[in-house]
């Protein structure tokens, strides 16, 4: 077959081939046609003399610049469909519908640059498909939807485009029962010439996260901690200058956080929630003293002062942290005064009392409780000595080492990371420092600029483990940890709004929804939501 507008049509039942020229500036079909067109550019209409159980066309040339919805519901018997050499370079949704019956489908040598994700719906019979030497650089995600009687696909010859769009390709050649041909990658230069099919899908970054800005609540804090009461998500605040720690929950008709509670706390550092069973405990430590332990019996009822913590070792708190020992819930309260101490407080009956002061005379500014070979231990952060770890060793803490090359450390966090544990080392003046602990002591593993920081904090959001590095003077920095490097990479600035000062993060899920709350100490804190992207959608 050759020249412009020729339809080769294999009429059904005698198996005789017709070939068929339409008369030159005649259009035989009852849809408008431009030149010799044998194919509608609308839905088009076989001719009456044609038999309307036709079982093969051939469409070559035909000059069509689009497959349309319903090109052939006129001819619902096809079982093979072929073009080849057209200049159509768009198929539309749903453009073989009704098409039940086709088992064969070749669309070849053609301009095609552009398929919709349901050209092929319906096409349940469908076991040959080709779309090669055409001019797709990617296709649409599940357009191979619904087609499991599959058994030959022919995509050579296309200049694809090997990025996060060809992904599900990939992974889709991996489980189909059918033989593939994809040809070779077009782009980017890294990839050029490589066959598709020599691709891992593994090696692909496709998944990306996004914090973005979603409610301000207006006061200032110091601390924010999330809690789980009677199985609904909690945050509670530590706000000194209103005098307060606000306990906030989420109001699932204005789908927003609301507050629910407020203990009075003047000059208050940290608000550190505890649920045992019915019971809910918040420690409110104190700046000037004044600590104070509430309680609320059961629900239903109010959070009310139940104990005054230590008054004569907490004189000066400035970090309080829950951690369990020997299966006994106990707070630890770093204390940064001179003539007070840090100290550890377990429960006794109905109260919290002390059980031992740590590290006296050394101003702590912070404390972090972690595990390391199966036992507590416990990191304290001070103003006069490098971090010193200790171990939890015959119903005590002793001392266990120190953490080398840490000078003027302000606060430590910890996280796990494919069976290690890092720690998260944040400082004022120099660079803050990731660690690694290798069984005897925290080695450095990165350096990160933090010129203003009083906060270093790793989360573990979703299936990610970021690190959040506050700055006083500039963005607030998002870190990503990379396990193939196992280092953490920068990934976002926190804001617009920018955060004024922050000094602590926490991370919550509500309502099916991720939230990262931002306390600061000269601002606002701010609330963040966290989206998964896919781009290989």
């Amino acid at each position: 077959m050759g020249g412009a507008g020729v339809l080769l049509l294999l009429l059904a039942g005698a198996g005789v081939g017709v070939a068929w020229r339409p008369p030159k500036g005649k259009c035989p079909l009852s849809c408008s046609c431009s030149k010799d067109s044998a194919l509608c550019e609308g839905s088009p209409d076989l001719p009456e003399s044609f038999s309307p159980t036709l079982l093969s066309l051939s469409l070559v040339r035909t000059g069509v610049t689009q497959l349309k919805a319903g090109s052939f519901l006129r001819v619902p018997t096809l079982h093979l469909l072929l073009f080849t050499s057209n200049s159509f370079s768009v198929i539309e949704d749903d453009a073989f519908a009704g098409l039940s019956h086709l088992q064969y489908l070749f669309i070849e040598d053609n301009e095609i640059g552009s398929i919709s994700k349901n050209a092929l719906r319906g096409l349940r019979s469908l076991t040959h498909l080709s779309l090669a030497n055409n001019h797709l650089e990617t296709l649409p995600r599940f357009l191979f939807r619904g087609l499991e009687t599959l058994t030959h696909v022919d995509l050579r010859g296309n200049p694809f485009q090997c990025d996060c769009r060809v992904l599900w390709l990939l992974q889709w050649m991996a489980t189909v029962n059918a033989s593939v041909g994809t040809g070779a990658c077009a782009g980017p230069a890294a990839l050029a010439h490589m066959q598709l099919h020599h691709l891992d899908p593994k090696t692909f970054k496709c998944r990306a996260i996004e914090l973005s800005w979603f409610q301000t609540v207006g006061e200032s804090a110091l601390g924010v901690e999330s809690f789980s009461y009677q199985g609904e998500p909690h945050i509670v605040l530590a706000q000194p200058f209103a005098g307060r720690c606000l306990i906030l929950t989420w109001d699932y008709s204005l789908q927003r956080f609301r507050p629910e509670e407020e203990l009075s706390a003047p000059s208050v550092v940290s608000c550190k929630p505890l649920v045992l069973g019915l019971r809910l405990f918040v420690l409110a430590a104190r700046l000037w003293g004044g600590s104070q332990l509430w309680a609320r019996p059961s629900p239903g009822l109010r959070l009310a002062p139940m104990q005054a913590l230590a008054p004569r070792r907490l004189l000066r708190p400035n970090d309080a942290e829950l951690l369990w020992l020997d299966g006994q819930p106990c707070f630890v309260v770093a204390d940064a005064s001179k003539a007070g101490s840090t100290t550890l407080l377990c429960q006794d009956g109905p109260g919290f009392y002390p059980r031992q002061s740590l590290h006296a005379w050394h101003r702590d500014t912070d404390a972090e409780a972690l595990e390391l070979d199966g036992r507590p231990h416990l990191l304290l952060a001070s103003a006069s000595q490098r971090p010193v770890l200790f171990h939890w060793l015959g119903g005590r803490f002793e001392r266990r080492t120190d953490i080398p090359e840490a000078e003027d450390v302000y606060a430590t966090r910890h996280f796990q990371a494919g069976g290690d544990v890092f720690l998260c080392l944040t400082r004022y003046i120099g660079d803050s420092m990731v660690m690694r602990w290798d069984g005897s002591m925290f080695r450095l593993l990165q350096q990160l600029p933090s010129r203003g920081a009083h906060v270093f904090q790793p989360l573990l959001i979703a299936r990610d483990q970021l690190a959040i590095l506050g700055s006083d003077f500039a963005f607030s920095q998002v870190f990503r940890l990379e396990p193939d490097k196992g280092l953490l990479e920068p990934l976002q600035e926190l804001g617009p709004p920018a955060l004024v000062a922050p000094r602590a993060f926490a991370h919550i899920i509500m309502a099916g929804r991720r939230f990262l709350f931002a306390a600061c100490f000269k601002g606002p804190t701010q609330i963040y939501q966290h989206h998964e992207l896919d781009l290989s959608a």
